[in-house]
């Protein structure tokens, strides 16, 4: 796959140079990070029936037939002089342009001499008033097809620090006047680069732009929208796959340059690797075409992209008078009266954790009869709904044991109930017995799942702009998505491969300090987390317990797999916890009742308000809650307190049979996928998988990006369907690896799966 030969290139490309030169190149990257991650968030939605044909890439720009949507360069600079001609060979015979600098040591005539794509020339400001014309008319007779100009300091354009010659042959960053200069010394077809607004494009096109470059993704758009005539918009930055090309050109771009993927194939492997990266991009591209049921690259639209990877703009309407008959100058985004602007919502709609799942659901239901790792909930052949009415009755026999009269029956079943709940007492119960967990009832809040609960303590929690959450990653997305809704900074604390260390943790405290920023706390799923599957032993939850202690901030523990697990789970850190650092998050989902949605939150903190009265956190999340979800249903209470009266609190004996099937089920995961990839065939492939010994979930790693094209391919064509890991990620990573849940499957599935699954890696893996 060609991304993954790009992220290669890069690496290899900085070995041997100058530390100043990488320092340029990384420079030259940071530039286009927020155009990969306005690729990473937009995707691409899979189209309808399956092409008659290969679809065809080739486009037409400024009167000139490109082979695809795609021309090489510019170079980043002066890194390596004189590369030019294999770079022009290399676009050459895949049919596609180059964009060489002015600045080249070649005679331009030997450059179109070198290859049989056209090329264009990037323009500077020159001291020498008069170089503009010279080179210009050289560029012109050596029958160049176009000139690029880029206003302002450009990323990128400028040259190398190894050039500081010809450094002081130009004169800074152009201007308009150089833009109008050039034009007025030129009748070849101009572009300008470093246009980033509407008002910046329509200025471009009134001075003589043919055509503009942009940096930004998320301008595309808007100045598409300003751009008339037919000019060409060209985006610069960014580009790594096939599917980021089509994303560009679905949002409004004509063609994409590659400056940064060619200098390193280059750099990397010559001639032969420049050949093998632009014609591993086209073969990108026209496989994300077919995948979107895109025929051409010219009938490319935004209706193809899984979301918009920019905000959505509507121009504003013309100044004018109002009058009694007027109508809006500008009619909503989709035409319809009554229309909302996306833009007038919040910035979250449009972030990719709230369209993870969405994406899931979409390929389950697209192939039914594939296998799917991927839910992480319970197993269906333990539920008996008989059970529903034996538990609501069971508690409402332990009610009138207490001495409630039927009245008093009938409204705890029918009103409202308490906003923190009404079953805390047989909550705070059940965590003594099986948890080691002694608090006082009044310490509990009962919520609705431990989704709610992980809202209610975040609002409480982050209280000003400086504050911030940290997070192991990969992290569980509900948290993540959770900030996302309340604006809550996050800051991710990477698990290294051998597990969590809580000197990164501390590290990350100290770093945000650092910053001028305030940790309030940490989160963590101590046992069979998800996604990783991995466990803290016991050293490691009192070593978080004293740095949390030692730095004032809260440990977030996240509780749902213990009960769901063979064996005896290691202590909780609510339970080792003797300064009330922990706030414990539970949930019933995965031990009882999953439909009832039943959560908790343990936050016995001390509160003191400005007049020193003291209460607890608990009183603060109640108070919040009231303002959400009012109270959690009282039937749904009903159901999950008769069951854990049934059990004397003991979900740890409610669960024995599961736990005992879920722990099957990973072992026989484990060892169907060691005997259809044995260590040798899978060292030789480069794949790993951590080994569990409970919890619902394990990663496997794997050579390839698994993302989510690689995804629809594996349930496609091979029938069987997982989670990429870079779900998880909230600061980016999991690429070359995915999840896999075994906890819903029957034996005869997971057999079945894996061989699928083994077949899928082994394609995929050669393919890469």
């Amino acid at each position: 796959m060609a991304g993954r030969h790009l992220d290669d290139n890069a690496r290899r490309a900085q070995e041997g140079l100058d530390p100043v030169l990488v320092d340029f190149l990384e420079g030259v990257e940071s530039a286009s990070a927020a155009n990969r991650a306005a690729f990473d968030r937009a995707g691409l939605k899979q189209g309808g029936p399956s092409l008659s044909g290969p679809p065809d890439t080739a486009t037409k720009i400024l009167n000139r037939g490109w082979a695809a949507p795609l021309a090489a360069g510019p170079l980043a600079g002066l890194v390596r002089p004189g590369v030019e001609p294999a770079v022009v060979r290399a676009a050459g015979r895949a049919g596609l342009p180059t964009v060489v600098s002015a600045l080249t040591p070649h005679p331009l005539t030997s450059l179109t001499a070198a290859g049989d794509g056209p090329l264009w020339l990037r323009m500077y400001a020159f001291r020498d008033g008069g170089m503009t014309e010279r080179v210009a008319a050289r560029a012109e007779d050596a029958g160049f097809a176009a000139l690029v100009l880029a206003l302002g300091p450009q990323d990128g354009a400028a040259p190398a620090p190894t050039a500081e010659d010809t450094r002081l042959r130009l004169s800074g960053a152009a201007g308009w006047a150089d833009l109008e200069r050039l034009r007025s010394a030129s009748a070849l077809p101009l572009l300008v680069a470093g246009v980033r607004t509407a008002r910046d494009a329509s200025r471009a096109v009134d001075a003589g732009a043919d055509g503009l470059v942009i940096d930004r993704l998320e301008a595309l758009p808007a100045v598409v929208a300003a751009t008339t005539g037919g000019r060409p918009v060209l985006l610069d930055g960014g580009v790594r796959r096939g599917a980021d090309v089509l994303v560009a050109l679905a949002s409004g771009a004509d063609a994409v340059l590659l400056g940064r993927p060619v200098l390193d194939a280059l750099l990397a492997d010559g001639e032969t690797g420049v050949t093998a990266a632009l014609d591993g991009l086209v073969r990108e591209l026209q496989a994300a075409m077919t995948f979107t049921g895109t025929a051409s690259a010219t009938e490319a639209h935004p209706g193809i992209l899984r979301m918009a990877p920019h905000p959505v703009t509507v121009p504003a309407p013309a100044a004018a008078a109002p009058t009694a008959d007027a109508t809006p100058a500008t009619p909503p985004p989709d035409g319809a009266a009554g229309a909302l602007r996306r833009t007038d919502l919040h910035a979250c709609v449009a972030d990719p954790v709230l369209d993870t799942m969405t994406f899931l659901n979409e390929i389950t239901h697209r192939y039914p009869d594939a296998i799917s790792f991927a839910p992480g909930r319970p197993y269906d052949g333990f539920f008996d709904t008989e059970l529903i009415f034996t538990h609501i009755r069971g508690y409402l026999d332990h009610l009138a044991a207490q001495g409630r009269t039927p009245q008093d029956i009938r409204t705890a079943m029918y009103q409202y109930g308490p906003t923190a709940g009404q079953i805390r007492e047989i909550v705070a119960d059940s965590l003594r017995a099986d948890e080691n967990i002694d608090v006082p009832a009044e310490s509990i809040v009962i919520t609705v799942g431990a989704q709610e609960a992980m809202l209610l303590v975040l609002r409480a929690l982050i209280g000003g702009p400086d504050d911030v959450l940290l997070v192991a990653s990969p992290c569980y997305v509900g948290i993540t998505g959770a900030a996302r809704l309340l604006d809550v900074p996050v800051t991710a604390v990477e698990e290294r491969e051998d597990g969590f260390h809580s000197a990164d943790l501390e590290a990350a405290i100290l770093r945000e300090r650092a910053r001028g920023r305030r940790p309030r706390a940490f989160y963590v799923i101590p046992d069979h987390s998800n996604p990783s599957g991995a466990t803290l032993d016991e050293p490691t939850r009192r070593e978080l317990l004293a740095v949390a202690e030692r730095h004032g901030v809260l440990l977030i523990e996240d509780s749902p797999y213990r009960r769901v697990s063979p064996g005896t789970p290691q202590p909780t850190l609510k339970s080792l916890d003797r300064s009330r650092t922990v706030v414990h998050l539970g949930s019933f989902a995965k031990t009882v009742f999953p439909g009832a949605r039943v959560g908790f939150a343990v936050a016995d903190q001390r509160v003191v308000d400005a007049d020193g009265r003291t209460g607890l956190l608990a009183d603060e999340l109640a108070r919040i809650k009231s303002m959400v979800t009012v109270n959690t249903s009282s039937l749904s209470q009903a159901a999950v307190a008769g069951a854990l009266l049934a059990a004397e609190g003991r979900i740890s004996e409610l669960n024995s049979d599961a736990a005992a099937y879920y722990g099957d089920a990973m072992r026989t995961t484990l060892r169907r996928l060691d005997a259809c990839l044995p260590a040798a065939r899978r060292d030789a492939l480069g794949v790993r998988w951590n080994e569990p010994a409970g919890g619902f979930f394990l990663t496997v790693h794997v050579p390839f990006r698994a993302d989510d094209a690689a995804l629809t391919r594996s349930a496609q064509d091979f029938g069987v369907i997982w989670t990429p890991m870079n779900y998880f990620y909230p600061q980016g990573g999991g690429h070359h690896a995915l999840r896999l849940s075994t906890s819903y499957l029957t034996t005869a599935d997971i057999e079945e799966g894996t061989a699928r699954l083994t077949r899928f890696i082994e394609a995929q893996s050669t393919e890469a």
